[in-house]
């Protein structure tokens, strides 16, 4: 993680390299290529959270202990 004054620097550095004028719509585009990025990671962890919700209910279901049924009386 980036601290303040870390980004104050890169802010700095980001502006001699690309001027005023186009540094809004290259902030634009990296804000759409991480957004890009992350759309499918989170969408594999939901898709690995629900695979594994999925096996941790399969092996609840096995430990379930059914209770005896009483003999019948004659």
């Amino acid at each position: 993680m980036l601290s303040i004054p870390d980004m104050a620097i890169v802010g700095a550095l980001a502006l001699i390299f690309f001027g005023p004028e186009q540094l809004p719509r290259i902030s634009r585009k990296a804000g759409q290529v991480v957004r890009d990025i992350q759309r499918p990671s989170e969408s594999f962890v939901r898709e690995m959270e629900r695979a594994a919700d999925a096996a941790d209910d399969a092996e609840r279901k096995q430990h379930i202990v059914e209770p005896p049924v009483p003999p019948e009386k004659s």
